[in-house]
């Protein structure tokens, strides 16, 4: 009934977290979609500042390699142009350039800049246009002008250049990017229109199709730089639910603790309640049950007081043992260490469960190696995990069975001690379910005693705390074997013999010297 009770608790936990998670996907899918729509760009209004931050990025790093560039070029068309046509150009192309980057500065510097993202795009848009207007009017200009022979390989050069630098530089915002490439392109196909040749026709197409080639090209880097965005975002995101969910599994262990140490002072302030009147039922029921005080005829009555005195004494078991367990996950439980003989306490066990033994006629047999040294631990607690281990053994093997005690050296210098039984043993799947708090396992419930099944939790607690390991090893219908192994660091040893140093020779006092009278 409780495994049931516990798999139906199960399926409802997680059912219940699919469903949040699937509420969860479904508004984060809404709230994108929604987010979408109203972007200017089709992209998150996020990502809108992000896109015209990089743009501003972009523009600010080029500050002083687009100047540079561009005076390069008006001193090469010196060679063929009137200076004043050129100083001219080269004013009007800084200026638009510097006009630029005032805005690109003045939208990163503004903190009230993300609030106004619609206006900040018109005016980098029309930067970029009046800049790809200084370089198409370059081009006309040239058109005009006394060319000479090759000059126009030095435009369709040009020409690449600068859209390739533009590409670069505005991809983040695709209008900045037609506002200031089309004019170039525009401009350098009416002056190769003009020519009225087969080569500058020729050109004339490879310039619009660079076009193209270069508006694909700012597609892909936009693209790609929406979904680094996009990227970032889903981390920023899966970091702040990581975040929620580290604060709430901190407050579901906060609170766990507090139920936990709620449990332990009910169990603490119940055991004394329950112990007052389980005593009195105990002493009255055995004073009934023995016939101190005068003879019971009713035999009835007589078994009615055994019953009633060997239930008290199981309730009393069980509230120690939950007791103990409760102080242990608590951690409250503590050691009183002192240097205790192994041997010793194996001996005293075997002699506490020789009466049960013989009742069902098991034989317990004994092989300990010689000389062991005493261990380091609490002779309480490890008492009473052989006594759990002996008892277990006992309980389970059927009448006319042995009960084997091993003790000896682990192979890295520890002690260990091994309780092995031939009853029925236990299915490996079930080992799990008899280690934890009130487990048993099927095959133990139908064959042997009624028990509470906090033996083994209490056991393997104790041997923890120990520093120890338990583990517990069966087989179905050959039996089980439970070994406990201490750690080097628990066994004492055998110091030698303190001899006191000789006590140092006392002086020997001069002999007064006889002096002579003189005569």
């Amino acid at each position: 009934m409780a495994a049931q009770t516990t798999q139906s608790s199960e399926r409802k936990t997680a059912l219940n977290s699919e469903r949040a998670q699937h509420r969860r996907d479904v508004a984060r899918a809404v709230r994108n979609a929604r987010d979408r729509l109203s972007s200017a760009e089709g992209v998150q209004p996020d990502f809108d500042f992000e896109l015209l931050l990089t743009f501003a990025r972009n523009r600010l790093s080029a500050a002083l390699a687009l100047p540079l560039f561009a005076l390069i070029v008006a001193g090469i068309s010196l060679l063929w142009m009137n200076p004043p046509v050129v100083v001219a150009w080269l004013a009007f192309t800084l200026i638009a350039h510097v006009l630029l980057l005032m805005t690109c500065r003045r939208f990163e510097r503004e903190e009230e800049a993300a609030r106004e993202l619609g206006r900040w795009r018109r005016q980098m848009v029309i930067g970029d246009l009046l800049y790809g207007l200084a370089w198409a009017s370059f081009f006309l200009l040239q058109s005009t002008a006394d060319v000479q022979d090759g000059s126009e390989i030095f435009q369709f050069a040009t020409m690449l250049i600068v859209i390739a630098m533009l590409t670069m530089l505005s991809a983040s915002i695709p209008r900045a990017l037609l506002a200031g490439t089309l004019p170039i392109t525009a401009a350098i196909v009416v002056s190769f229109f003009n020519q009225q040749s087969a080569i500058h026709y020729a050109m004339m197409a490879m310039a619009i199709g660079a076009q193209g080639f270069f508006l694909m090209l700012g597609n892909q880097l936009h693209t790609s730089t929406v979904t680094m965005l996009a990227y970032r975002a889903e981390k920023d995101h899966l970091i702040a639910e990581l975040e929620q969910a580290n604060a709430i599994s901190d407050e579901a262990r906060r609170r766990a603790e507090e139920a936990n140490l709620a449990k332990s002072r009910f169990l603490a302030t119940m055991s004394h309640e329950l112990r007052t009147p389980l005593n009195a039922i105990l002493g009255f029921s055995e004073v009934m049950h023995q016939q101190i005080l005068g003879p019971i005829e009713n035999e009835t009555y007589r078994d009615y007081a055994a019953d009633i005195h060997n239930s008290g004494q199981h309730l009393l078991n069980l509230i120690n043992e939950i007791l103990d367990l409760s102080r242990i996950e608590a951690g409250r439980y503590e050691l009183s260490e002192e240097a205790v003989p192994l041997v010793s306490v194996l001996e005293e066990c075997k002699h506490m469960m020789a009466i049960r033994a013989r009742k069902k006629n098991i034989v317990i047999s004994e092989s300990v190696e010689p000389d062991l040294p005493k261990l380091w631990v609490d002779e309480r607690a490890i008492r009473q995990v052989i006594l759990n281990l002996i008892s277990n053994a006992v309980k389970f093997t059927p009448s006319g069975g042995e009960v084997t005690i091993k003790a000896g050296w682990t192979a890295g210098g520890g002690q260990y001690v091994s309780i092995r039984d031939n009853g029925p043993g236990i299915p490996e799947e079930e080992i799990p379910i008899v280690m934890q708090a009130f487990g048993q396992g099927a095959i133990a419930i139908k064959s042997a005693e009624d028990g509470t099944g906090l033996g083994l939790p209490i056991v393997q607690a104790l041997v923890a705390m120990h520093d120890g390991k338990f583990e517990l090893k069966s087989k179905l219908r050959e039996g089980t074997e439970a070994v406990v192994t201490f750690p080097a660091s628990r066994v004492l040893e055998a110091m030698p013999a303190f001899e006191e140093p000789p006590a140092p020779a006392e002086p020997r006092k001069a002999r007064p010297v006889a002096r002579r009278r003189a005569s």
